[in-house]
């Protein structure tokens, strides 16, 4: 049998994907593309985990001198061949990351930043012995290598570009990969107005006039305010999410991930990652997370029957979603949340540019958040920044009903009142109560509708709320979906010290006729023969409950056993 190439988790070294026999999506027509249509400044954005740092380390191989270019046989990029000719290996390079400031401090934040450029600058340490620069320019190239005062810090972008392009005698392509990095750790933790003016002191002299610079490309997920970082500097191309250009290079196509399930022989999932892992909509093309798709492929390739996972939400805290759903003040706003969990959209204008202080200074600004970093995306033509919003696929619309699930429990949890009031009636076998209860928390709290998923999933939902009332009663054993019988009963719950067991089966109304389901629901229980699993305990009466609902409606019927 043929090996397989490995799958490049978390491998974001261009050279050493194509070295060490990793699998690569072939994205280099971004550099004919970015050659062909470039801007003196290009800022492109797109949501984390899109392949971002990757495409920066293929420009960096691709164009410095010196370069392998083995590693480009065979690559789209290689059929162009005048371009190839003209560029490949010809371009010196400065290439930073911002992505590892993140500084609880601004003098920590600082001198991380001052690190990072110092290591660039360590890498092209050729320079120190070049027969191009002068002794003043050697001088000023040491300088970067110890521990920089604010103006040598603030030009030390500048000062390397100027000596690479005089040791080449060829301006600089410079490529500052997370440039919002740093701005976003910095507002967490309180010092952003020192952050924005050391960022914005080191590009306006690296990109603004710089006669050294051939271009600049920065990539991030925020598209920050002009204003903000890059004042006065009239060269500066964006390219967002919505924009055209670039769309195929960040992330992977329908057809990219056709022919990756095809090579591993993985073709029967297709429909199960379309789901879960496509959606997003870049300029006129869906796209598919690139992270999802190679992490879940390979626990496929290793186990064929495991189900898709949420990978996406263990790269970021997710706060802006935490942030918007507990927003949702207003049944305005928890109609369009709810509209958005049944795959439905919703339109806004959307602000393209934002300060981190912008952020959550409105719910409208929030929107924008959402739709920059990747949880809504968009469907159909805009309107200007008019856009009707959608959540993606179902990785990304878990994060929001775990949100909405969690901000529940936190508000159960402080009405300790109604919570008592709901378990003494689920205790006492009081149904009416128990109905009554259960619907008042389904028309406060935000659900689902009844589009987008199977009935399956939608009774989950009330699962969980069920459950996450339960969890009140501590001196309560609660149990969900535990097996007994001959099957799995939704939640079982015992009191041992009223040796009472309690059942529930819960059934989600598709047509709104909850007295029918509630009636099938018993039915299962005694069928399955679920209170078998009381036997072997100290349980003598079982209260079994079905629970049908609908929409933000539920009915609750009670049958009352002794097995004792």
């Amino acid at each position: 049998m043929i090996r397989k190439k490995r799958f490049p988790i978390g491998i974001e070294d261009f050279k050493e994907i194509r070295t060490n026999d990793f699998y690569y999506v072939d994205k280099t027509g971004f550099i004919r593309e970015l050659l062909l249509e470039w801007g003196k400044v290009n800022l492109i954005t797109r949501p984390r985990r899109f392949g971002k740092s990757l495409n920066m380390s293929m420009l960096r191989y691709f164009f410095e001198p010196e370069t392998d270019t083995s590693i480009f046989d065979g690559l789209m990029i290689s059929r162009d061949q005048e371009l190839c000719r003209q560029y490949m290996g010809r371009c010196p390079i400065i290439s930073i990351s911002l992505k590892n400031i993140s500084a609880s401090t601004y003098e920590t934040a600082r001198k991380t930043t001052a690190m990072t450029i110092a290591e660039e600058a360590n890498r092209l340490r050729f320079l120190s012995d070049s027969p191009r620069l002068t002794p003043e320019e050697k001088q000023e190239y040491r300088e970067l290598n110890k521990e920089m005062d604010d103006a040598t810090l603030n030009g030390s972008l500048r000062t390397l570009s100027k000596l690479l392009a005089r040791h080449y005698d060829s301006p600089v392509i410079l490529l500052i990969d997370e440039y919002d990095v740093p701005l976003a750790k910095a507002f967490e933790q309180g010092y952003y107005d020192q952050m924005v003016l050391l960022i914005r002191s080191l590009f306006e002299q690296a990109l603004k006039t710089n006669p050294a610079l051939k271009f600049a490309v920065l990539t991030g997920c925020m598209r920050i305010s002009r204003e903000s970082i890059f004042t006065g500097l009239n060269n500066l191309r964006v390219l967002s999410v919505s924009d055209v250009e670039f769309d195929e290079s960040f992330g992977f196509t329908d057809q990219e991930v056709r022919e990756l399930l095809e090579y591993y022989d993985l073709r029967e999932h297709y429909d199960k990652i379309r789901s879960w892992y496509n959606g997003y909509q870049f300029g006129a093309v869906s796209v598919y997370c690139p992270w999802d798709v190679v992490c879940y492929c390979q626990k496929l390739s290793t186990t064929p029957d495991f189900q898709p996972q949420n990978y996406w939400i263990n790269t970021s805290s997710n706060d802006v979603v935490r942030n918007f759903i507990r927003r949702a003040d207003t049944k305005s706003l928890q109609a369009e949340i709810e509209t958005l969990i049944a795959g439905e959209t919703v339109t806004k204008t959307i602000r393209p540019e934002l300060t981190y202080r912008d952020m959550y200074a409105s719910i409208d600004n929030i929107w924008s958040v959402l739709y920059t970093t990747g949880y809504l995306t968009s469907r159909g033509q805009a309107n200007g920044n008019t856009l009707a919003l959608t959540i993606p696929n179902m990785e990304i619309r878990s994060i929001f009903t775990s949100q909405i699930m969690e901000f529940f429990k936190e508000n159960a949890e402080k009405d300790r009142e109604s919570l008592q009031a709901f378990c003494s009636a689920l205790q006492e076998g009081n149904s009416a109560e128990v109905e009554r209860c259960f619907s008042g928390y389904l028309r406060k709290t935000i659900s689902i509708r009844d589009t987008f998923v199977q009935n399956q999933r939608k009774e989950n939902f009330y699962h969980g709320i069920l459950l996450g009332l339960l969890g009140f009663k501590k001196t309560w054993i609660v149990r969900s979906n535990r097996e007994g019988g001959d099957g799995y009963s939704d939640i079982v719950a015992e009191i041992p010290e009223e040796q009472l067991g309690i059942i529930i089966e819960v059934k989600y109304s598709e047509n709104g006729n909850m007295e029918r389901d509630c009636q099938t629901a018993l039915g299962q229980i005694d069928g399955k023969c679920y209170t078998d699993q009381f036997y072997d305990d100290e349980i003598r009466t079982v209260l079994k409950y079905g629970i049908a609902c609908y929409k933000k409606r539920c009915r609750a019927v009670v049958v009352k056993e002794q097995i004792r």
